[in-house]
């Protein structure tokens, strides 16, 4: 069986310009080809700042690495978050169907129930009494008794804890 080699390190850029990959130095020699025409046309202070600013960025965009990922990759996912709207909306789709029945099945079916519902009218009419009334219907609600005062402090007992408060807590008796 014949062998072959597996190639590895397939993330690693080769080192094109001296120590650097062909990425690095755009990154270092963009800057420096700005800062040098810069040179020509503004004071010379204001030339030092702009061309400092330049070169680190290009310089931090060449050599920075942050999770693994080289800054300007991330400068990118940046500047497409915050250019990007924020606001998103979900809309269900609409699905219409449209369904067929028959009249004669529609109307056979509503006058078999009608007259299912009128062999039922007693049913129907204790509903609406139960449903409208006012008064009371007889044997529907049980009276609940009051508990009294001493009934329910016989529920509750104060305690003492052993930073010496007193507390009020539910007796349970489990008998």
């Amino acid at each position: 069986m014949a062998q072959f080699q597996v190639p590895q390190f397939l993330d690693i850029e080769s080192k094109i310009v001296g120590p650097l990959t062909l990425k690095q130095f755009a990154f270092i020699a963009a800057p420096s080809l700005i800062s040098f025409f810069l040179f020509f046309t503004l004071n010379t202070v204001v030339w030092v700042i702009i061309a400092a600013i330049l070169i680190l960025t290009g310089v931090a965009f060449a050599f920075i690495k942050l999770n693994g990922r080289p800054l300007y990759i991330m400068a990118i996912h940046a500047v497409t978050f915050f250019w990007q709207p924020k606001t998103f909306f979900w809309k269900r789709p609409l699905v219409q169907e449209v369904v067929n029945v028959p009249t004669a099945t529609v109307e056979a079916k509503r006058s078999a129930l009608q007259t299912a519902l009128q062999g039922i009218s007693g049913i129907s009419k204790l509903f609406q009494d139960l449903t409208t009334t006012k008064n009371p219907i007889p044997k529907r609600e049980k009276v609940v008794p009051k508990k009294t005062i001493t009934e329910i402090r016989e529920q509750y007992q104060v305690f003492r804890r052993v930073s010496g408060e007193q507390q009020v807590a539910r007796r349970v008796d489990y008998r």
